[in-house]
C-alpha cells in the first residue's frame, strides 16, 4: 500500500491556487509524520482545549473558525465561559484572531445575535473576530478549527478539527445526559438534549496545514458581506471590518508521530468576489471520499449528522454494488434536528431517498442505527466521521450530503496510519492494505460506547479466550454485534422495558411516519422542486467533483 492509492494527489485536489500543497517541501499532498488523537465527545474536547488556551502566554498564536460561538458556554465548569477565556487570552497578550459565520437571522434557527456578540466581547479584550458572510447565497462557513501556536515552544503546538462548535448543546460526555446549556430542538431529544460529537487533535506538520486554512481565509480580500443592508450599517456605525495582520507564519512543527494527514476541503465556486485561493472552488472532500470508497472492500462506517442526497451516497452505492463483500454500518440521529411542517419533511426526503439508494445496492449489507442514552432519550448525532476498511479515517465538519460537498466551506482531514494493527490484521480483497491502527481504534472506541462494551478484557461469548474488542476488530462480527445489540433493545422496547434493560444505546433506524412526505415521494415533480438539502433546485450548481 502507498499513501497515492488512498490519499489525493496535488493534481487530484482539483484547485492548484491554495498554497496548501505548495508550501510543503516536497509538494505533496499531505503531510507526514502526525500524531492525530480522536476526542470522542464535547467534553473531552472543551476541557483539553481550555488547559491549552490558558497555558497560552504573551505573544503565542489563537486562530479560529466557527459556525456557531455563544459566548456563555462554559468549556469546563464556572469561569470557563468561551467568551471569557478568549478575552483573557487577549488581555495577556496573546494574539487572538477568529472567523465567525455572520448568519442568518435568529429567527431562522440560526445564529446571528450569538456571533455577533461572541466578536464583540473578543474585541473589547483586544483581540479580532471577523463576522464572515462570504458565502454563496444560501451557503455558510461551517468550518470548525482551532489552531495553538507557540513561537520558540513549537513542541507544544496543537490544532482542533472536526464537528464540534464552541457553543450550546455540544458540552455532553459519554453518558449522555446533555448540556445543561442547551439550544431547544425536536421536543424528542428533550430540554437538555444528548449530543454525540468527535473532534481531530493534531500535533505534528498538519498544523501548519491548519493553520494555512484559516489565513487564506483570513487574508481574502473580499469584503466581508455583500449585503448593502450589513454595509451600510457598518459605515454608520464606523466599524472597522478589514482584517488587521497577522504575525508571519512560523515554521512547521517537527514530526512527531506515525499519521500522514490529508487536509480536505469544500469551498463553492463563488459568481462574485470569488475566493483568491479558490477562484473556481475546491471540492476535495468529495473527491477525497470518491477515490477512498474505490478500494472499500470489507466495511465502511460512517457517524453522520444528516447521510442525506441520493447524488452523494451514489458513491457508497457503487462501492457496495461493486464489491458483494463489502458492508456499511451508518449510525445517525433518529429524529432531523427541528420540528417543523417544512423542514422536517425535507429532511426526512434527503433520508429516506439517500437510504433506499444504499439499500437498493447493498440490501442487508447495509445497517443504520440511532442511538439513545440509558434513560431511552435519544441522542442527537452530530458526529462527522468514517473509517474504511480501517485503513482509511475522516473526521471533519462536512456531512454526508450536497450541502457540505459543494456549497459551504467545509473542512476535514483524512489521517492514514503507518503503523499497522498486529490484531487480525486483514487484506480485503487482496490490495495490501492491512488495518492501520488510528482508523481501527476509532471505530472500536466509538463502537465500544455504542454497545456498552467497556471493558476491554470482557471475553466475547462467541470466542472465548479472545477479547470482545479483538472481536469487533472483524468487520463480520462487528457487524452482528451492532444487529444483535439493536434487536436487544428493540425488544425491550417492545416489550414494554419489562425487566433489565439490555446492554447497548443502539435502535434500528426507522423513519418516523410522514404520510405527506410519502406522497411527495411518489411524485417525480419533486425534484424538480426541491433539493434534499432543504434547497430550492435553482442553487443546486453543476457537480464540481
Amino acid at each position: 500500500m502507498t499513501h497515492t492509492d488512498w490519499l489525493l494527489t496535488t493534481g487530484e485536489r482539483g484547485n492548484t491556487a491554495t498554497r496548501l500543497d505548495a508550501r510543503h517541501p516536497d509538494g505533496s499532498a499531505w503531510t507526514e509524520g502526525n500524531h492525530a488523537r480522536a476526542l470522542v465527545h464535547g467534553a473531552t474536547y472543551f476541557a483539553e482545549l481550555l488547559a491549552g488556551i490558558r497555558a497560552l502566554r504573551a505573544g503565542d498564536l489563537l486562530l479560529f473558525t466557527d459556525w456557531r460561538g455563544d459566548r456563555d458556554e462554559r468549556l469546563d465548569g464556572p469561569g470557563s465561559e468561551i467568551g471569557t477565556v478568549l478575552a483573557r487570552a487577549a488581555e495577556r497578550g496573546v494574539v487572538v484572531k477568529g472567523l465567525l459565520w455572520r448568519s442568518h437571522l435568529d429567527g431562522l434557527h440560526f445564529s446571528q445575535r450569538e456571533n455577533i456578540r461572541l466578536g464583540e466581547e473578543i474585541e473589547d479584550a483586544g483581540g479580532e473576530c471577523l463576522l464572515d458572510l462570504r458565502v454563496r447565497p444560501g451557503g455558510s462557513h461551517h468550518q470548525k478549527l482551532v489552531v495553538l501556536r507557540h513561537p520558540g515552544r513549537p513542541e507544544l503546538d496543537v490544532a482542533y478539527v472536526g464537528g464540534i462548535d464552541l457553543c450550546h448543546n455540544r458540552n455532553d460526555d459519554a453518558d449522555h445526559r446533555g448540556d445543561r446549556q442547551s439550544l431547544a430542538m425536536a421536543t424528542v431529544y428533550g430540554p437538555h438534549p444528548p449530543w454525540h460529537d468527535v473532534q481531530l487533535a493534531l500535533r505534528g506538520p498538519a498544523v501548519g496545514d491548519v493553520e494555512t486554512v484559516f489565513r487564506e481565509r483570513w487574508q481574502d480580500p473580499a469584503p466581508l458581506s455583500r449585503s448593502p443592508l450589513v454595509r451600510l450599517r457598518e459605515l454608520a456605525r464606523r466599524e472597522d471590518v478589514s482584517a488587521g495582520p497577522l504575525p508571519p507564519q512560523t515554521a512547521d512543527p517537527a514530526p512527531c508521530g506515525t499519521q500522514a494527514v490529508q487536509l480536505l476541503l469544500t469551498y463553492p465556486n463563488r459568481l462574485l468576489h470569488g475566493y483568491p485561493y479558490a477562484p473556481d472552488g475546491e471540492f476535495s472532500i468529495a473527491r477525497g471520499y470518491t477515490k477512498a470508497l474505490r478500494r472499500a472492500r470489507a466495511l465502511i462506517y460512517l457517524e453522520d449528522q444528516y447521510l442525506w442526497s441520493p447524488r452523494v451516497v451514489d458513491r457508497f452505492a457503487r462501492a457496495l454494488s461493486a464489491h458483494r463483500e463489502l458492508r456499511l454500518i451508518a449510525v445517525i440521529p433518529s429524529v432531523p434536528e427541528q420540528d417543523g411542517r417544512l423542514t422536517l419533511p425535507m429532511n426526512l426526503i434527503g433520508r429516506i431517498t439517500a437510504l433506499d439508494a444504499l439499500r437498493r445496492a447493498g440490501g442487508d449489507r447495509v445497517a443504520v442505527y440511532s442511538l439513545e442514552n440509558p434513560a431511552g432519550t435519544p441522542v442527537y448525532v452530530h458526529a462527522k466521521v468514517c473509517v474504511i476498511d480501517d485503513v482509511w479515517a475522516s473526521i471533519g465538519s462536512d456531512n454526508i450530503n450536497r450541502r457540505s460537498w459543494t456549497h459551504d466551506s467545509e473542512l476535514s482531514c483524512a489521517v492514514l496510519d503507518r503503523s499497522a494493527d498486529p490484531r487480525t490484521p486483514s487484506d480485503p480483497g487482496g490490495l495490501g492494505d492491512g488495518a492501520r491502527v488510528f482508523a481501527r481504534e476509532l471505530r472500536l472506541e466509538l463502537m465500544r460506547e455504542h454497545v456498552e462494551l467497556m471493558r476491554e478484557d470482557l471475553d466475547a461469548q462467541d470466542a472465548p479466550g479472545r477479547s470482545a474488542t479483538d472481536a469487533l476488530c472483524d468487520p463480520v462480527t462487528a457487524f452482528a454485534a451492532f444487529d444483535a445489540a439493536a434487536a436487544g433493545l428493540d425488544a425491550w422496547h417492545a416489550g414494554g422495558c419489562r425487566g433489565p434493560r439490555p446492554p447497548g444505546r443502539l435502535r434500528r433506524y426507522v423513519p418516523p411516519e410522514l404520510p405527506t412526505a410519502k406522497r411527495v415521494l411518489a411524485t417525480p415533480l419533486h425534484h424538480l422542486l426541491v433539493d434534499p438539502d432543504g434547497r430550492p433546485m435553482g442553487m443546486r450548481r453543476r457537480n464540481a467533483y
